[in-house]
């Protein structure tokens, strides 16, 4: 996956409605998407270690680091997406 780079449109109400609590829009959302970017990393690492664990057809060690670790679920054939599982559950 290439690097992608998100933007956010704030009114000039909206501005000024969040510069009434926060020093700085840009690092209060910064923050804001560094922590669920963290958390989401926790829960992937928590739920495939189980899975990897729990699978007898894998035998390999399991990536300390987070990008192997990453690639490693990416390619496999049981992995899917949030939008993926999402479709997968409105089917059955």
């Amino acid at each position: 996956m290439a690097t992608i780079t998100l933007t956010v449109e704030v009114t000039d109400t909206e501005q000024a409605i969040l510069l009434n609590d926060l020093l700085n829009i840009n690092d209060w959302l910064q923050g804001a998407f560094d922590g669920k970017k963290n958390n989401c990393w926790k829960r992937m690492q928590q739920e495939w270690t189980t899975k990897l664990m729990n699978d007898d057809s894998f035998t390999d060690s399991i990536p300390s680091n987070q990008a192997d670790f990453v690639a490693l679920i990416t390619a496999r054939d049981d992995y899917l997406t949030r939008t993926e599982r999402d479709a997968a559950s409105t089917i059955e």
